[in-house]
């Protein structure tokens, strides 16, 4: 078995890469709301929806909306009732109507009351009818723990999206990346689910100015290391960063990878960082059972396995309340 190809740290849109002339800092909702008023002044068919992102919430629960509404109107940031189902069957609507609906639930525990939209609508309609129509719907909406709001208000449902097939998911972990992959997931033929861990909104970072996208199914090197390999989800990637740091000290080099979509998946870049280091370790928030860390091992064995030195491990959140586990 030939070695794959070493994967090339940095390049467009990689966070490890040398940023862009004009750089500046912001915050990750500071990007998110520059993408989406870029994305609004660009194409007229862009479209807000959601909870208190207009008139009543000022903007949404961390701000990303502030200002849209004056500038755009409420013809095209509408503030919703208390009704995922309802107002997610207005965006799938919308979408297959022509406009470009970027759907926001306050936390994506809610999508739970509009599963039949997300799965059984917007992301299998467009094959129900032969592939003659798009559905470039996007639903953004916050996930993750550490902020205290309580078992129905910090859950990470990743995997939920990356089983249905039909929808591409998006957990972008940077300022960087959350602008970027947001212009794509808008300008998108496809339902897009765009998953924004709460923690990282305050995190700041360079973000080019002016207009950027990121391609869906390019993994990011963040750090280069040769001992061990870790595929960060989300927020992950800043604490794998942070461990890495901690392991340098004692001469240990890790390389910290990071998909941005889970669908699609890059297992090229994975398989390319095991060849390299012989150690996969794949984190996310979410409980370990039928997290997607286990399709990222699967796809680490499957692509890798003649340069695995020892067993993939796993770190994330334990599977509970449960009698029998």
């Amino acid at each position: 078995m030939s070695a794959p190809q070493a994967a090339q740290p940095g390049g467009a849109g990689t966070p490890g890469a040398a940023e862009p002339a004009g750089a500046r800092t912001r915050s990750y909702a500071q990007a998110l709301a520059e993408a989406l008023r870029e994305e609004m002044r660009r194409d007229p068919a862009v479209m807000l929806i959601g909870e208190d992102i207009g008139v009543w919430g000022g903007g949404g629960v961390f701000g990303v909306t502030r200002g849209l509404l004056d500038e755009f109107g409420s013809d095209r940031v509408r503030d919703t009732p208390i009704s995922e189902a309802g107002f997610t069957g207005l965006g799938v609507g919308a979408a297959l109507a022509g406009l470009r609906p970027v759907v926001e639930y306050m936390y994506i525990d809610f999508a739970m009351l509009a599963m039949d939209q997300i799965c059984n609508q917007a992301a299998k309609i467009r094959w129900l009818l032969g592939g003659d129509v798009d559905v470039p719907l996007v639903i953004r909406a916050q996930q993750g723990a550490g902020r205290g709001n309580g078992p129905q208000h910090s859950q990470s449902l990743e995997a939920w999206f990356t089983h249905n097939p039909g929808l591409i998911v998006v957990l972008p972990s940077s300022p960087h990346d959350a602008k970027g992959l947001l212009k794509t997931a808008i300008r998108s033929n496809d339902p897009v689910v765009f998953l924004e861990h709460k923690l990282l909104y305050s995190v700041s970072g360079p973000v080019p100015e002016g207009d950027y996208t990121i391609p869906f199914g390019q993994a990011a090197i963040l750090r280069e290391g040769k001992d061990v390999t870790c595929v960060g989800i989300s927020i992950m990637c800043q604490k794998a960063l942070e461990a890495a740091e901690l392991l340098a000290a004692e001469g240990i080099e890790m390389e910290v990878v990071d998909p941005r979509t889970l669908v699609p998946y890059d297992r090229h870049t994975v398989a390319r960082s095991i060849a390299k280091t012989g150690r996969l370790l794949v984190t996310h928030q979410a409980p370990e059972r039928a997290g997607v860390g286990a399709e990222i091992v699967a796809c680490a064995l499957e692509d890798a396995f003649d340069y695995f030195d020892a067993p993939p491990r796993g770190s994330a959140a334990r599977t509970s309340p449960s009698r029998t586990t």
